[in-house]
């Protein structure tokens, strides 16, 4: 079965307590690969924010909108390469994707349910911490921006 080409636009969410501990995961596909939650669109109409939801959702079981919670839109954008081994994913002469940056704060630390086709292993870090174990440059630049954030995050 053929899948559909993946929509050029996706989502970063960092998922975070008031206290700057940073949810990361393992990629099932790149082991060392430490990320937050990422996805694409599932179509063009789907908003950024009905993406981050979902993609908290499938990749970590938790409910960006349960009560405690806090789902931010930062309104920031990254533009960026697509990974050569990636790009099979994407139409023919697609090389770049738009990544919108969320926040989703925690009370604190949640145990998560990962899916294991996507993700191995999980864990909880201070901020600091978190951006350096990151594979992702625009990831861990996201992470940084924790601290300067201030009152959007809670």
């Amino acid at each position: 079965m053929n899948r559909p080409p993946k929509i050029p636009q996706s989502v970063l969410v960092v998922i975070h307590t008031p206290d700057l501990h940073v949810l990361l995961i393992e990629r099932a596909d790149a082991p060392g690969f430490w990320q937050s939650v990422t996805g694409a669109k599932d179509f063009a109409e789907e908003t950024w924010g009905q993406t981050a939801a979902r993609e908290v959702a499938e990749e970590t079981g938790l409910d960006a909108h349960a009560p405690g919670h806090r789902l931010r839109d930062w309104g920031l954008e990254n533009v960026y390469e697509i990974y050569p081994q990636w790009r099979h994913r994407y139409a023919p002469g697609v090389t770049h994707n738009t990544e919108r940056l969320f926040g989703l704060c925690v009370p604190a630390p949640l145990p998560v349910r990962l899916n294991p086709r996507e993700h191995t292993a999980q864990g909880w870090w201070p901020w600091a911490q978190a951006a350096e174990r990151c594979f992702s440059p625009s990831n861990a630049e996201a992470i940084l921006w924790l601290p300067r954030l201030g009152g959007m995050m809670v």
